[in-house]
């Protein structure tokens, strides 16, 4: 799991048919000081985080955990949305 700040949505009009109705947003990594760190990716929204929200994302064969595994071709799921940033350790 790594820390994110949701920054924008996706748009598909063609997408494989396992991700109708599943919401597409971009995150950016932060670091600890929740300064915003490498490159921004697009993530399948788990838990129904939203633009500007801290999330916890994950990457890899855990992050289609959330979804029938076999059906869902995904890379980066967000799967938590932090309640306030003063719980992360700066």
């Amino acid at each position: 799991m790594q820390l994110a700040r949701v920054i924008g949505t996706v748009v598909a009009t063609v997408k494989n048919d396992s991700l109708e109705g599943r919401k597409l947003l971009i995150v950016q990594t932060v670091d600890r000081n929740l300064e915003a760190t490498g490159k921004p990716m697009v993530a399948i929204d788990a838990i129904g985080a939203g633009v500007g929200e801290l999330v916890f994302w994950c990457r890899g064969k855990e992050a289609s955990f959330p979804f029938k595994r076999e059906d869902t071709p995904t890379d980066c799921t967000i799967i938590a949305i932090v309640d306030s940033e003063q719980h992360v350790t700066r």
